[in-house]
């Protein structure tokens, strides 16, 4: 910060006790400057956008025979003749939602004054001469109501919607500052097979150390769960081996990050719990309850270089066998609050307990050697965002939405001479609209490159 601009930040109001916002909402923020001494301001904006970005490195070795090229990404190291050589290449690619921008003092180049310019208090322009002190500059936007994934931070990618602003002042830098919104979509739950029962079957014939067969069939009340909600599970299982069974729940995430015609996934083990024993020559039919995480990143179905998906996989302990298995894919849906942080209702659903409970040790990575941030799947850690002033009282008039391009008369903030009480919220991360499909039924993501068997695997 150079010392004309000793600071400047962008703060905004809460709307509700999570510090949340989804389609439709109002954000009331403000920009405040402290200046040391006069000073001549070219240009000074606040913008709001909405991005998704991808990017990742990946080494490999090969022999090189005189100028070696890249089919994907982009390529550093040098090529020899005839030699091994180690290259990096980086993979990347993003997606725009929507851009917005508002000026408090603009420099008007020729005809370019698309962009709508604020007023002060009086409803004057903003003067581009700014005295020493304190000065505050409130704006307003309108999340744009339109099919937008959730706020995410991934290993190699993120989903971020922000605030920033620029101040730009003659043969000087610029002086910036960012503030990060939490959006969480509303979910939808029209989709076909939301709300639909799964049901899957098993069956084993036991080898070597273990004699006869085994069946077991599992059922779930439906695809889609909120956050915190539980998952009942019914298993009924055929035990005809000579040994006890036992069966065992997981379940586990799965983030895809796709560019340039190239998938990186990452998975890891969400929760794992044992139920009952299965004595042999015997048939029982169990039922086990697991909750799940109100902190989990919800289900990201509608970005295009960005998946996060969801598995409930159920399987039975055989000592010195392979483990029959049953996967079930999980959406997660989001709870939203209102302006006076109320939850959307639920669906309505059977009486059965929160018996499971979420087991709070979480079992270590296994996706080879790529580390997830532990936030990446915990979308709201507690006491890590600050949580800007409670505001509980809307505004009496909604003003036009920001992001809309047509033309219209610029919404004025309401003023406010008051230091601002709200602290920056943090530059920190975390609906479906479909039930996950198989990979390129509907053409939704990039094509794969021929997998290994390994990757093949994760796919299931």
């Amino acid at each position: 910060m150079s010392q004309t601009i000793k600071k400047i930040s962008v703060t905004y109001d809460a709307i509700n006790p999570n510090n949340t916002f989804t389609c439709g909402d109002i954000i009331h923020g403000r920009v405040t400057v402290e200046i040391a001494k006069d000073t001549k301001i070219d240009s000074f904006r606040i913008k709001f956008k909405g991005k998704a970005q991808v990017r990742w490195t990946e080494h490999d070795h090969h022999h090189a025979h005189g100028q070696g090229h890249v089919h994907h990404g982009h390529e550093h190291g040098h090529h020899g003749h005839g030699h091994h050589n180690r290259r990096t290449v980086t993979y990347f690619d993003k997606e725009k939602y929507f851009k917005s921008e508002q000026f408090f003092i603009r420099e008007v180049k020729g005809n370019d004054d698309i962009c709508p310019v604020l007023k002060n208090e009086a409803g004057e322009p903003y003067c581009d001469i700014v005295a020493p002190g304190t000065h505050i500059y409130p704006f307003i936007f309108q999340v744009p109501q339109q099919n937008l994934p959730p706020s995410f931070q991934g290993a190699v990618g993120f989903i971020a919607y922000t605030l920033e602003a620029k101040l730009s002042r003659s043969m000087r830098l610029s002086s910036k500052a960012k503030a990060e919104i939490h959006y969480v979509p509303k979910p939808d739950l029209t989709v076909p097979d939301l709300m639909v029962p799964q049901h899957g079957s098993k069956d084993k014939r036991m080898k070597v150390f273990t004699s006869g067969n085994i069946s077991f069939s599992i059922h779930t009340e439906r695809m889609g769960y909120y956050l915190g909600e539980p998952i009942k599970i019914v298993a009924e299982v055929q035990n005809s081996s000579s040994r006890e069974l036992k069966l065992k729940y997981c379940l586990y995430g799965k983030h895809s990050f796709f560019a340039q015609h190239k998938r990186k996934l990452h998975t890891q083990d969400i929760l794992k719990e044992e139920g009952e024993s299965i004595a042999k020559s015997t048939r029982q039919t169990v039922t086990k309850v697991i909750t799940i995480s109100p902190h989990l990143t919800t289900s990201i179905l509608n970005c295009r270089i960005i998946k996060v998906e969801y598995r409930l996989k159920v399987y039975l302990d055989v000592p010195y066998a392979s483990d029959p298995e049953i996967k079930f894919p999980i959406v997660i849906l989001p709870v939203t609050s209102a302006s006076g942080g109320e939850k959307a209702a639920p669906p309505a659903m059977s009486s059965i307990g929160f018996g499971g409970g979420w087991n709070p040790d979480q079992p270590p990575w296994n996706s080879g050697p790529y580390t997830l941030p532990q936030q990446a799947w915990n979308s709201m850690p507690p006491n890590t965002m600050p949580q800007p002033a409670w505001n509980s009282m809307p505004p009496n008039t909604t003003p036009q939405p920001a992001w809309n391009s047509a033309p219209y008369t610029t919404p004025q903030p309401a003023w406010n001479s008051a230091p601002p009480t709200a602290p920056s919220a943090a530059w920190n991360s975390t609906a479906p609209t479909a039930p996950p499909p198989a990979y390129d039924s509907y053409a939704f993501y990039p094509p794969l490159p021929n997998s290994s068997e390994t990757e093949k695997s994760d796919l299931l």
